[in-house]
């Protein structure tokens, strides 16, 4: 029966860590050759990831602290947990809204400055709640900038509150398409979006397209005294272009969950210290999630939600299985295939997916893998991994 290693990076949620089980992992702090890394925020672009690591899955939904790219020259899938999040931000989202139509940041300041002991309390309380009257939400229109699983959920959420939603994302899958309310109208371009909306909710992951998404062209679109909220990524904003649009009291307010140098002391701006997914239900999903997912690609060979594989998944039919990653490159599977028939293996049964310039292969056969075909195919040219994985008993 086989053993793993499992290094945690960060302290990860013991629901989590508990779905491994102790008489076949491991699961440590530190570790020298560790069969694969959980991990939440800790940046491994810094470290040597060790060549003993197969696998490295995400307690969450970004991937930016991860070299995905290395990982992926070397074979190794990159799991995340998609949408376990997702209700967390929701929430949070939730109550940027109402911070923002309400004023209740300043508001709240406000009352923190009032002396206790002032014989005229009540009346400097009255005088001064008329600089912080705010709108309501029902009518108003929310712009949501991608509409995956937390952006259906905002969408959602704001729609049972009586607004209007109209949502922008030109790689929307199927499967999020299903999720969405049919009441949300769809922008045929982001300025469109942009130009008509109250308030503006972004959702995109922080990927070179999306690097400052949102411009000083593009917030000069906005609709003027709209409000923008960011709980995805602050990269997706140029945050001084934000600054300059609210000190030209174009923009509202900036509600996000990134207080950096720009951002801390401007007075329309409400920065949050990375609460997005801050909660023990939150945390608790995505090591869940993570974990299984990572569990299954080290004893079955399935990818599920790794970032930079595609998803595979077979019913194992034998107890000798072949999990191969390669380039996506002509001929790979005919070289595979006569790797194994000269060395005698009969294949029972194989599933092949690529995803962009990467290829996945499982492969059941009917009698047990010796070593040296193991090394055999990993000296195929674009062979990134391969291992023999045997049936538990």
């Amino acid at each position: 029966m086989s053993h793993y290693t499992i290094l945690t990076l960060n302290q990860i949620s013991a629901q989590g860590l508990h779905r491994f089980p102790a008489d076949r992992y491991s699961v440590a702090k530190s570790a020298e050759a560790p069969d694969a890394i959980i991990v939440r925020s800790h940046d491994m672009h810094a470290m040597a990831v060790p060549p003993s690591v197969r696998a490295i899955g995400r307690a969450g939904a970004g991937t930016n602290n991860i070299p995905v790219a290395a990982m992926s020259k070397r074979g190794v899938p990159v799991f995340n947990a998609p949408g376990a999040n997702a209700n967390a931000v929701k929430e949070l989202v939730l109550a940027a809204l109402l911070l923002a139509s309400r004023n209740l940041v300043p508001a709240l300041e406000f009352v923190a400055q009032l002396d206790r002991n002032a014989p005229d309390l009540d009346a400097r309380v009255e005088a001064g709640k008329k600089e912080f009257a705010g709108v309501e939400l029902p009518g108003r229109t929310l712009g949501i900038v991608g509409l995956g699983a937390i952006g259906s959920l905002v969408a959602d959420t704001a729609i049972r509150l009586g607004m209007k939603v109209i949502g922008f994302d030109p790689e929307i899958t199927v499967d999020a398409a299903w999720r969405l309310p049919s009441s949300v109208r769809k922008a045929h371009t982001l300025d469109d979006l942009l130009r008509h909306s109250d308030y503006v909710s972004l959702h995109v992951p922080l990927l070179p397209v999306t690097r400052q998404l949102v411009d000083a062209k593009r917030l000069a679109v906005m609709k003027h005294g709209a409000s923008l909220l960011n709980f995805a990524r602050d990269a997706i904003v140029d945050e001084g272009a934000v600054v300059e649009a609210l000190r030209a009291r174009r923009l509202k307010a900036y509600l996000c969950d990134f207080p950096t140098a720009t951002l801390i002391g401007e007075p329309h701006v409400i920065a949050l210290p990375h609460l997005g997914a801050s909660t023990a239900e939150a945390e608790e999903n995505c090591a869940i999630m993570v974990v299984d997912q990572v569990r299954d690609y080290l004893e079955q060979g399935t990818i599920l939600n790794a970032v930079n594989f595609p998803n595979v998944e077979m019913p194992r039919e034998s107890p000798h299985r072949l999990a191969i990653a390669n380039a996506n490159v002509p001929n790979m599977l005919g070289q595979i295939s006569s790797s194994m028939a000269q060395a005698g293996l009969n294949i029972h049964n194989m599933v092949n997916k690529s995803r962009g310039e990467m290829a996945y292969t499982l492969v059941d056969v009917d009698s047990s893998v010796d070593e040296s075909v193991v090394r055999a195919i990993a000296g195929i040219e674009g062979v990134l991994s391969v291992r023999a994985i045997p049936a538990a008993t």
